[in-house]
C-alpha cells in the first residue's frame, strides 16, 4: 500500500505537538473537514478535562462517525483470524475510515494518508472500514 504523510490540516489549523488524534486527523481527511472543526466536536462529546490530541474511547469516536452517516462494514469477528489487511489489493477503492490494532486510519483509492505508514509493510489486519458516502455540511 502506498502512503502519504497527511496530518488531516492540523499543523493549518494552529495545533501544534506530537499526539495521538488518529481519530481526529483520520476523520478531517476521509470526510474532507475542517481539522478544528472535527476537533471541536469531539472535544464536546469528550467533556471537560479530555481532549482530542490523546486516545479518544471507542464509546466517543464511534457514535461520532456513525453520525456522519458513513457506513461500517466488518471485516474480522472474533475467533475468526485475519481475512482482510491494509493493503490496497485488499481493500475497496473508495474513501475509507480504516479501524486496524489500536489506530484508525484514511485510505483513499490504496493510499494510506497518516502521519506514519500505518501498514506494518501490509501485514496490518483490517477490522473493519467506514464508507464515506458525501461530504456532511
Amino acid at each position: 500500500m502506498n502512503w502519504t504523510y497527511d496530518d488531516g490540516g492540523r499543523e493549518a489549523a494552529g495545533y501544534k505537538g506530537q499526539t495521538d488524534d488518529c481519530v481526529t486527523r483520520s476523520v478531517a481527511i476521509v470526510g474532507g473537514f475542517d481539522y478544528g472543526a472535527v476537533y471541536d466536536e469531539l472535544k464536546a462529546r469528550l467533556g471537560k478535562g479530555h481532549s482530542p490530541r490523546d486516545r479518544i474511547p471507542k464509546n466517543i469516536w464511534k457514535p461520532y462517525v456513525n453520525s456522519l452517516g458513513w457506513t461500517w462494514t466488518p471485516t474480522m469477528a472474533i475467533g475468526s483470524g485475519c481475512k482482510i489487511h491494509l493493503r490496497a489489493d485488499e481493500l475497496p477503492t473508495g474513501r475509507l475510515l480504516v479501524s486496524v490494532s489500536r489506530h484508525l486510519t484514511a485510505v483513499i483509492d490504496g493510499t494510506a494518508y497518516d502521519t506514519h505508514d500505518p501498514s506494518r509493510e501490509g501485514t496490518r489486519c483490517v477490522y473493519g472500514y467506514w464508507t464515506f458516502l458525501k461530504k456532511m455540511t
